[in-house]
Formats: C-alpha cells, structure tokens, sequence
C-alpha cells in the first residue's frame, strides 16, 4: 500500500489550492507547494491544485498572439519560451521530458499556424492556454518525484464557458464565465481517480469545445470554479503577500491586515482596487458558501486573510481604502433630460453598442456622469471618440480624464458618515468630479483628477485610523501592520522606561491612586540629545508642557532656559534660573504682566499691536521679540496649530509697517523675530521653512539678534509613526544659517522634553459590554489627561498587571467624569481587565497634569518622580 492509500471513506473532503506565477517558477517553490499539499492530505483531505503559469510567460505568449504577420517576433519569443522551459526542467531534476515536449511541441505548431497572421480568436485563446498547461505539467512530474502521487486534470474537461448576453467575441473567447453548481458526481468521480491533481489556471472549454480563457486574474477564479463544483471545504490563494490589507502596503506600510471579511466586503476591496485577489473569484465561492482564504506562499505560518460568509459580529469600520487609476469619465448634460421617459435607456443603448461597461454612475436634473474603468472595458481613443459623437446626438458631452477613483470599504458606510467629516477634509483643495455612495452601504467612491492622487491614499488611510474610523486595533477584522509582517528592521527599539519599572510602579498605582509618574533620567537624555546639535544657540523649555519642581530643576541643570506664557509661570521659572534665560512669550495678557516681566529681566515677546497702542509707556524704550504670523500652521490637530488668521497668535505680515511706525514712536527695539506654526511635527523640513522665512523677514528689521523659530518638535504617537530625525533637523538648520550667520538660533521644545518620560498610572474600577462595545473604566479621566479628548490625542494604554498576557478584548477606556468625551483612548486592544488592575497611559508627562482640573470636584492625578 503507497503512502495515499486510505481506507474508503477517510478523506471526507476537498481543498482547493491555487499558485500564482511566482510560486511555480523555482524548485524551492514546488518544494512548498508539496508541503502544503502533503499537510492537507495528512489531515485527511483530497486536494486540487491549480497553477498559473511560470512568472512572465503569459506577457511573453501574448507578444505572440499580438504579432500577426510579424514571423521572426514569434519565433524569437517562442525560443525564449522554450528556453525558459527547459532550465525549469533542468532546475526541477527531471528526466522524462516526453509529455513537456508535446506541449512544446504544441507552441512550435501554434506561432507557425496560418491564423497567427490575423490573429484570430480562437487560435490566441490556444496560444494563451499554454502557459498553464506547460507549468501544470512540470508540477506534476515533479511531485512525483518527491513521492507525492499526482495526476495531471485537464481544466477544459469540467469548465464549460458559456456567453453572456451582449458580450462581444473578443469576450466568449478571451475573457470567458462559467456558471458553476455544486456537483457531487463530479466530486465522487475525481475521488475514484487519485486523492492529489494538479490542473491549469486561466482557461476552460466552449460548448463547441474550443478553449477558452478566463481574462484577467483567470487562475483565481479557476481555483473558485473547482471549489464551487467540488463543494470544497476551502479555497486556498497563495500568492506573495499574506492576503488582503487595508491600503496597499507598497505605498502604505502600517496598512493593517485583514484577517477576516465576508464575500461582499471582500468583493468590493477586490473591485475598487486591491491587486492580490480578482473579483471574478469570489461570485463563484459565495453562490457555493465555499470559504477562501488568502495567503502567502513564503510565510505559508501566516493565517492571511479568510473570507466566508460572515464574521465575527463587529462594530461598522472602514476595513480599506483603495484607488484605481486611469479612469474615464463621460459627463453628458442636457436639460431635455429632466423629468424625459427613456433619456437614460437611449444613452446607456449608445454604451452597450461600443461594448462599454459603466462603473459609477452620479446623477443631477440636467447631468448624468458615468465611469468607465479601462481594466474591464477596452477604452481607446477611437472607441470614445465614436461614443462621443453617438451621444452628441442626445446630449453635450465632454471626457474628463484621466481620472483616479479612491475608495472606501467597509459594511455600515452610512453610519460611518460622521466619523469621515476629517477625513474627507483632505479633499478640500482637490477638484472632485463624481462622489459615489454605493446601494449596498459598502463603499464611498470621489473621483479626482489623476495628477491629484499621488500620495492621497496613505494619507487617507492615516486620517482613517486617526478618527477611528478604521477600527485598527479589532482583532475581530485587522491583523498585523505590513510593516511588522515584512519590513527589515535593524534593530528591534527600545522597550520604554516604564517596563523596566514595572513593579515599581504598581506599588505607587496601589499606595498613591491615579498618579503621574515621570522619569528623569528621560528628561536627562532628551535635553542632552538637543543640546547636542550644532545649530541651535539657545534651548528654552516650554513650561506649559510640565512644570513639576522636580521637572524643571533638571532641566535647568542641562543649562536650558524656560519659556514662560504667565507671570505665575514666571515666578516659578525664576526659582530654577537667571533672568537671561528667562523668556516671556504671553497671548493676550494683561498689562501688569508684561510690566512684571520686563522687572525681572525676562526677554519679553509681544504679538499683537494693542500693548503699543495703549500701553506705550511700558514698552518705552525696550528691547522687545516680535512673534509674526507667517500666514499657515502645522499640527497633528486644529487645536494645536497655532498660524493663519484663525489662529489668534502672532502679528499679521500685513501689518508690519503699522507696527513699525509705533515702534518708533516709543523708541522701541526689536531685537529678534518669533514664530511657532504648531505642535506634534516629525518632518525635520518643517523648520529649515520657518526659519528662511523670518531670516528673510529680519532684513526688514535694523537690530535683530536672533530668531526663534518655536517648538511643536513631534514626538511619535501611533505604531508605525517615524520618530523625528533630529540629525536631518540639525543638517537643515545648519543650512539656513550658513547664510544668514548674523542671527543666533533660538528654540522652544516642550513636549519633546517630556512626553515620553512620563506616564499616568489609573486603576480599573468596571468593565461594561453595550452592543459591540466593552468599556473599561479606571479611576481618574479627563480631569487628569484632557488631550484626548481635547486634541483627539492617541496615548498608548496598556494593562500593567498583565503586560505579559495576549492582547484579545478590544476596549474604550473611560473615566469617571460625567461627560461622554471622557474617553481616555478608543479601540485598545489590551488583555482581559479586571477590577484593580492597573493601567498606564503613556507618553503623559506633557500637557497632562498642567491642564489638570477639579471638575465634577474629583482630585486630579497626583505627581510623582523616579
């Protein structure tokens, strides 16, 4: 008895498997597909593969079905073709070159058949089909080398194509449909004839018998076909990536897995965009409740992505966003058309003539615009030019192209409207031709203009997850980040301070309650990291950001100044430093400040030109730092940008030369130039810009000394964020002031100084479940930490009493506050919580405890330092 001889009966079902291109062009390779067919088979299960041809030979045998009369390109392609073959077979070890050679044999016959010069349908299906037939039957002589029995299965003998109405001949031969049922003689028979088979991808039979193909992405939905037929238990596509994922991750890296979606979400995601599975496939598998899995033939551990026919009951959520590019759109206006029986059916008729499918459809009393996608219709410049005169006759018609159609996906889309109001921000300066909602509640479609695409998408998915519209963290849905999949790191980071501390830490949670906690041997080192660069000449610290005693005085020790917004600040920072490197930058703040500040000696900052105007003879005579507003701000959120006429902070360029006038009048000095933009910023570029502007700028001025070019350095929030690279900050500081040497370069970091070296420590005190939500309340919210909900700030939260174990409960972390925005952190996926575990929010230690308040008469947080 061989190793696939069972007992009746104990294979109880089918899988089928599919291979793409790359997965069947190398020995080790094959090597993996007999591993994962002998896994299957071991399991007890009969298994199908299906295979696509070696990469690249498909392109390589429609250059010959395209060459009509050109003989020499057919020849010189088919030697490469052959040539390709035989080190394929030589790499596989193979000695019986007999059933290879008639296919070979059969590409020889085909490039010198007479139809070639016409190149006549019937004939290029023939010459397309070889591809499969060449890999199908190198796979199977291999695997049988390797002692796995497997019996090479004609596709054409169970895939009857049959033709669509309207469809052109270019279509029943070239890009063929199957109409597939469950057939259980079929399922049995194939079980009387071995328990392994490999067949072809991409091509079927017609009723006449001629072969046909399947179109684009044809191995996919073979493998479906075979899967509906058999009523398989699974269809597995191994293809080069771990399956689908919520972006593209060539272009958007921390683009999460799908780990699970149903037929429709994943039929939409395919449709609109995404490249690794063709929608074709999955009608076929939902009419036969057959699920699919996707999945990556080198990291065959991976689980991928599984499609069935539901999944886990989840809350709505953007599961991707995705684009096609190089879309048409033709607007047809008339004002004859309102309310006119039969407009539509006349114009669509004019369609379907020219043989072109519509996509997105926008309508409006006297317009109706249409989408045409160009990798389902053959869209060339004759076709629509020929449609274009036809509905001429009906209507005006222009061409809007080319065009890129960006997508979201996801079930529920309706109820999602609200959350998107940031996201579809981000097409306010763009030129948006169509916005599409589709029937089924599935996906929003805006289309824009092609040059206007680049970069839209990461952007989009980033906004997504930012106003938690795409659920990231739910385990129900999203898997890894592509990044943490794929991406070659160097070195793993560093685990932050406070897991090194953990059981200190949960001593001070259970001795101190809520309670900040920050580390200053943290503070230590960012204040020496910046105090390390070349350009800069003055470092002074925000004191907004954490004023704790404690806080300061190393700072100050690090030979920092101190930045100060009022003059209860002010008399704080005087108790750590001298009155040089005190620097008083208020907003609005009322007379005696400024007064108070020029007594102590503090270098004093002025915005707006009322003090002057009212106030003259405090200013009289003074040295004073002039903050403008250059016209734009920067930030992570519009509470945090702090440039532009909606900001109230700085001196508008436009009124300079009123500002100087008063200046003179009061003999007043101005001896450098201020501007901040915005906080949270990681593009090192941000300030070289800032800081040619007002260099610039201080031409204008006779006495300045030096420029501040503000803070808002940004410290990384999410997984995935990049850290802001302070070698590249220094390099285009350096830039600048190679130029203008005469200015001494001052800054303002806060937050960069203390964020990270400090977290807040709360306890769990219930959990809850309302519908698909589970809550878990801690002791102290926004009283302690308003950022969230101030700045829909993302802090990283876990569970310190159980760090260690699996994160699987996907929870909205609360406070006690009787406000539905004292949210602390959304869709965190942490351990199962219990009452009294503790747990900790990270990167606290700026903007925490100084925006601290009694509300509801709870006590904040309390501080404390290791």
């Amino acid at each position: 008895m061989n190793s696939l001889e069972t007992a009746p009966g104990a294979h109880a079902g089918w899988i089928v498997v599919k291979f793409g291109g790359t997965s069947v062009s190398t020995r080790p390779r094959w090597d993996t597909i007999c591993r994962i067919a002998r896994d299957w088979h071991a399991q007890g299960k009969r298994v199908l593969i299906v295979v696509s041809a070696l990469s690249g030979i498909t392109d390589k045998l429609k250059t010959i079905a395209e060459a009509r009369g050109d003989r020499d390109k057919r020849e010189a392609v088919r030697a490469e073709i052959l040539d390709r073959h035989e080190a394929m077979f030589a790499e596989l070890g193979l000695s019986d070159r007999a059933t290879l050679q008639y296919w070979l044999d059969r590409l020889t016959a085909l490039s010198q058949d007479s139809r070639a010069e016409n190149a006549e349908l019937p004939w290029q299906a023939e010459v397309l089909a070889l591809g499969e037939q060449l890999s199908s039957t190198l796979g199977v002589a291999y695997l049988n080398t390797l002692g796995l029995p497997a019996h090479w299965l004609d596709a054409r003998r169970h895939l009857l194509a049959q033709a669509l109405p309207n469809q052109t001949a270019w279509g029943t031969y070239l890009s063929a449909s199957v109409p597939t049922a469950p057939d259980l003689a079929l399922a049995a028979k194939l079980a009387g004839e071995g328990e392994v088979f490999i067949s072809q991808g991409f091509m079927a039979r017609n009723a006449g018998g001629e072969t046909v193909i399947l179109g684009r992405g044809g191995s996919d939905t073979s493998a479906a076909y075979f899967g509906a037929l058999l009523k398989a238990e699974k269809v597995e596509i191994w293809t080069d990536v771990a399956g689908m994922f919520s972006a593209n991750p060539r272009i958007v890296p921390s683009a999460r897995l799908l780990s699970r979606l149903d037929y429709e979400e994943a039929q939409e995601i395919a449709t609109t965009g995404a490249k690794v599975l063709h929608p074709r496939c999955l009608n076929p598998v939902r009419e036969a409740q057959v699920p699919l899995v996707v999945r990556d033939t080198n990291r065959p551990e991976l689980a991928g992505t599984e499609i069935g026919a539901s999944i886990l009951a989840a809350a709505p959520s953007v599961k991707a966003v995705s684009e096609r590019r190089g879309i048409t759109l033709i607007s047809m206006e008339s004002i004859g058309m309102w309310q006119q029986v039969g407009f539509l059916a006349d114009v669509f008729a004019r369609f379907k003539h020219h043989g072109l499918s519509i996509d997105l459809i926008s309508s409006a009393e006297t317009n109706v615009t249409v989408s045409l996608d160009p990798s389902e219709n053959l869209v060339n410049s004759d076709v629509l030019s020929a449609l274009a005169a036809d509905l001429a006759e009906v209507c005006r018609v222009k061409v809007i192209a080319p065009c890129t159609a960006v997508t979201l996906v996801g079930r529920g889309m309706r109820s999602l409207l609200p959350r998107l109001a940031s996201v579809l921000a981000e097409f306010d300066l763009l030129r948006v031709h169509l916005v599409s909602q589709s029937s089924n509640n599935l996906n929003l479609t805006i289309v824009v203009d092609e040059a206007a695409a680049d970069g839209l998408v990461p952007t989009l998915h980033a906004a997504l997850i930012k106003a938690e519209a795409l659920r990231a963290e739910d385990p129900a849905v999203f898997g890894p980040a592509w990044s943490e999949l794929y991406a070659d790191r160097l070195a793993p980071p560093a685990p932050p301070w406070w897991r090194q501390r953990r059981e200190e830490l949960l001593q001070l949670a259970q001795q101190q309650g809520p309670c900040y906690v920050y580390d200053l041997a943290s503070v230590r080192a960012r204040a020496r990291a910046l105090r390390g660069l070349l350009a800069p000449d003055r470092w002074f610290y925000a004191l907004k950001a954490n004023s704790h005693d404690e806080v300061l005085r190393c700072i100050a020790a690090e030979g920092l100044g101190l930045e100060c917004v009022s003059l209860a600040e002010l008399e704080r920072a005087a108790q750590f430093v001298d009155s040089s490197r005190l620097l008083f930058t208020p907003n609005f703040a009322p007379r005696d400040e400024y007064a108070a500040a020029f007594a102590r000696g503090a270098r004093v900052t002025l915005d707006n030109l009322h003090p002057l105007q009212h106030w003259g003879e405090t200013f009289r005579g003074r040295d004073i730092i002039l903050r403008v507003d250059l016209g734009s701000g920067r930030g992570h959120h519009d509470k945090v940008r702090t440039g532009g006429a909606g900001s109230k902070f700085g001196l508008s360029l436009d009124q300079l030369d009123e500002f100087h006038a008063l200046a003179r009048g009061l003999d007043l000095a101005v001896v450098g130039l201020h501007a901040h933009l915005g906080s949270g910023i990681l593009d090192a570029g941000h300030w070289r810009e800032v800081y040619a502007q007002l260099a610039a700028l201080a031409q204008r001025f006779g006495r300045i000394e030096a420029i501040n070019i503000g803070g808002g350095l940004g410290v990384p929030a999410r997984p995935g964020d990049a850290p802001l690279d302070l070698a590249a900050l220094d390099a285009f500081l350096c830039e600048i002031k190679t130029a203008y040497p005469q200015f001494q370069l001052w800054l303002e970091p806060g937050r960069y100084l203390v964020a990270e070296a400090g977290v807040l420590l709360a306890r769990v005190t219930q959990t809850k479940r309302k519908g698909e939500y589970r809550y878990v309340g801690v002791d102290t919210g926004m009283n302690s930490l308003i950022r969230p909900a101030l700045y829909e700030a993302w802090h990283e939260i876990v569970n310190l009493s159980r760090c260690d174990e699996p994160a699987t409960t996907l929870y909205q972390v609360v406070g006690p506050i009787c406000e539905s925005g004292d949210v602390l952190g959304t869709n965190r996926r942490l351990p199962a919580c219990q009452d009294g575990d503790v747990l900790l929010i990270a990167q606290a230690g700026a903007y925490g405890a100084t925006m601290a308040s009694h509300y509801n008469l709870r006590a904040p947080a309390t501080e404390c330092v290791v």
